[in-house]
């Protein structure tokens, strides 16, 4: 809960205004029916009418004093809800692009989502309602009974009765529906997950004739939530019964005792109208705090797992002194161990020695799950080892400022992303201020100008959102040529040249050996003609490494190396390479 308030920041001022003046409202309307009895008993029945109009020019005074303070406080209450809101998005947002891999693995993406949309809104109506309503009930209760007290103390008492009834049954109900609600944004995150994952692959959806199956998901995630909600609002709505029935009670008793207090002078007509509308003002106060507690229970579920992503601390931290220079491109790997979930028992990566000089060009080649992808993550510091330690440029990976270690180290991977906009602005998150020229250089080296050019705006060609409008093997070639402009000492190709055809692979390949021969090149692969021209081949088996040599040196020693090279070369080559 500090956590999340802490994020209040600038909207404290009109947080602590909106509740100065509801207070203000409170006292206005506590006045009027006080000011009523004036009119009945000293105007009204004692002919008297200057009475009546002096009173009344101060009940009309005080009227539009209570609707000021309240439109003023209402204005401050959506300053500071919404102000509050926004503030909670941005923590959240900008804690999340603190997060290393590790971090962002124990949260799912509908989690996050549901987080940012559904959990705020419900915080932000909660903490509006607080504001606003939390104050002004308590108040008028105390203001109320206080004025029950002083007009006829022992109708008052029978008040208690009504407030107790209220309190049992509003409480069981609260109990109740509290825990359905903790399940209701549970519930969310599978309805978010169905959706989002149905968007993201509906050509594979299409393609499979899976409409059915993806509906029939949806409709049971749709259906738990109703069945829920349906649960709580059932109970919410003895709200009323509940609460009518203590207003009939309470109008009937002060209308029976009331009417025996003025029969034999215990109390005037003007007493038992005020005494009226502060026993309503009274009951409805308590209606109205338990829709308080409704909206505070279903907004704590919120807070818990809004605060579970603001108090999340990074995995990676920046070192005390960090070191923003890398020297060059060598690798070393000095007996590394690595495990996605620490005390595991289970190492994606185990005593992996490893050195690569600068400048040279490494293949990876292993089989799904061998590690191919672990080990690249670590150079780069997405993730932290678990033993020994990586060095790029002689200097610990831990040792390096994230941001600066990052610039030098570029990877590209499978399923990069491109962002919406033009061609020009995706290739410039590799570098900023590129210029033209720059951007034009890198797509030749990645022979992506062969398709920049046949669009019609060239390099002002609009991508859409995720680059849907380009095909995989285009997604690619963009995505490094991003890297290059970047001019990192390494460049990791994570499979990323999956989806583009033999012959273009060779070309890229090539133009790396020519454009940037000084840069450390690591390229995973699935099919031996991306590595076989390499430096160094890598294989990997099961998180360890089972080789490292040349081509031809592994094709002669390596049982792996050798049933991956027959397979596809002897069974009949790349699918696009020529027979």
């Amino acid at each position: 809960m500090r956590t999340v308030l802490h994020q209040l920041g600038r909207y404290k001022k009109d947080t602590f205004l909106c509740m100065g003046l509801t207070t203000l409202e409170v006292v206005m309307e506590i006045l009027l029916p006080f000011i009523t009895a004036i009119i009945i008993d000293q105007g009204l029945e004692a002919a008297q009418l200057p009475v009546v109009y002096r009173f009344g020019a101060l009940m009309v005074i005080m009227a539009l004093l209570s609707l000021l303070f309240g439109a003023l406080a209402g204005k401050f209450a959506a300053s500071a809800s919404a102000g509050f809101a926004a503030n909670l998005r941005e923590a959240i947002y900008g804690n999340i692009q603190t997060f290393s891999f590790s971090n962002i693995d124990k949260f799912s993406v509908p989690g996050l989502v549901t987080r940012m949309t559904t959990d705020i809104t419900n915080v932000q109506n909660a903490f509006m309602m607080i504001i606003r309503v939390a104050v002004r009930v308590p108040l008028m209760l105390i203001f109320s009974y206080a004025m029950c007290v002083y007009i006829n103390l022992r109708l008052s008492l029978t008040f208690l009765i009504a407030v107790v009834f209220l309190i049992v049954v509003l409480g069981g109900i609260m109990l109740v529906t509290l825990r359905i609600f903790n399940e209701v944004f549970q519930r969310y995150d599978d309805l978010n997950a169905s959706v989002q994952e149905n968007i993201s692959a509906i050509r594979v959806v299409k393609a499979f004739v899976r409409e059915g199956h993806e509906d029939g998901k949806f409709s049971r995630a749709s259906s738990n939530l109703y069945r829920l909600f349906v649960k709580a609002e059932g109970l919410l709505a003895f709200n009323s019964p509940a609460m009518m029935v203590a207003v009939y009670f309470c109008i009937i008793m002060v209308s029976w005792l009331g009417a025996q207090s003025i029969v034999i002078g215990e109390m005037s007509t003007g007493d038992l109208t005020s005494l009226f509308s502060y026993v309503m003002n009274l009951l409805m106060s308590l209606m109205m705090l338990s829709m308080v507690v409704v909206m505070i229970s279903m907004s704590m579920a919120s807070i818990r797992r809004i605060g579970q992503v603001l108090d999340e601390v990074p995995d990676l931290k920046e070192p005390e002194q960090p070191v923003f220079e890398v020297a060059d491109g060598s690798i070393d790997f000095d007996h590394v161990s690595f495990s996605y979930k620490r005390g595991s028992g289970k190492n994606a990566l185990s005593d992996i020695d490893l050195h690569i000089k600068s400048g040279e060009t490494i293949g990876i080649i292993g089989g799904t799950g061998s590690g191919k992808s672990s080990l690249v993550n670590l150079i780069c510091r997405l993730y932290d080892v678990d033993q020994g330690c990586i060095k790029v440029g002689g200097v610990d990976v831990r040792r390096y400022d994230m941001e600066a270690l990052r610039n030098q180290v570029a990877v590209v991977l499978q399923k990069n992303t491109l962002f919406s906009g033009t061609i020009l602005d995706n290739l410039r998150w590799g570098k900023p201020d590129a210029t033209l020229e720059e951007c034009q250089a890198a797509c030749r080296a990645a022979c992506a100008d062969e398709f920049i050019d046949r669009f019609p705006d060239g390099y002002e060609t609009r991508i859409e959102r995720g680059g849907n409008n380009v095909s995989g093997g285009q997604k690619q070639r963009l995505c490094i040529a991003r890297a290059l402009l970047k001019k990192p000492k390494v460049l990791i190709l994570d499979d990323s040249t999956s989806a583009v055809d033999t012959a273009t692979d060779a070309k890229i390949r090539k133009a790396f050996a020519e454009k940037i021969p000084g840069t450390t090149k690591i390229i995973i692969a699935q099919r031996v003609s991306s590595v076989e021209t390499a430096d160094r081949i890598l294989v990997l088996d099961n998180g360890r490494i089972d080789a490292f040599d040349t081509h031809e040196n592994l094709l002669k020693s390596n049982a792996i190396y050798q049933e991956i090279y027959e397979s596809q070369v002897k069974g009949g080559g790349d699918f696009d390479q020529p027979a």
